[in-house]
């Protein structure tokens, strides 16, 4: 079997694990199990300030395992507490960038950058050390639609970085 076969074959699936949001706007986000996804954003999420938002800022998105890395390091965040729209588990952080496409049931995403930290999040960390938040991003909608706690998050046009153990060759 082809290195590519093979890792097409055992790649790992990411899913949403957590949908956040707050009708009131900020922070915390608080988990529902679906949510409708539309150009402007997540219906029953408001934004509620001119830097957060927008078409091109409709969504954010964050890494489950980079929320349990940060835990474990003592802070006190949880899904939902820095903003982030979709907690997602099982993505290759590392193969996003500008462009990308995401998949998501029937809803498609496309990136637009990283969300650069904020105060409003101060909350989620010790000694408000809020600055170590710098990899969440954010995606424009490209299809809207629903989406639920365990749909699958694929990446379209791109594939997960393989690592691979030297002593296979």
């Amino acid at each position: 079997m082809s290195l590519f076969l093979w890792a097409v074959l055992n790649r790992i699936m990411a899913n949403i694990e957590h949908i956040n949001v707050n009708l009131y706007g900020g922070v915390p986000k608080y988990s529902v199990p679906c949510a409708k996804i539309l150009t402007e954003g997540v219906e029953g999420d408001k934004q509620r300030s001119s830097n957060h938002g927008g078409k091109n800022r409709a969504v954010l998105l964050y890494s489950m395992e980079r929320i349990e890395e940060l835990q474990q390091a003592k802070h006190p965040i949880t899904p939902g507490s820095t903003g982030e729209n979709l907690t997602i588990r099982g993505l290759d952080w590392s193969c996003l960038k500008d462009g990308v496409l995401l998949q998501i049931g029937e809803v498609k995403l496309q990136l637009t950058g990283t969300a650069p930290p904020c105060p409003g999040i101060k909350d989620s960390f010790f000694d408000s050390a809020w600055s170590v938040c710098r990899d969440r991003w954010c995606a424009r909608v490209i299809t809207e639609g629903m989406v639920n706690v365990g749909d699958e998050v694929s990446l379209l046009g791109a594939y997960s970085r393989l690592v691979v153990d030297e002593e296979w060759w």
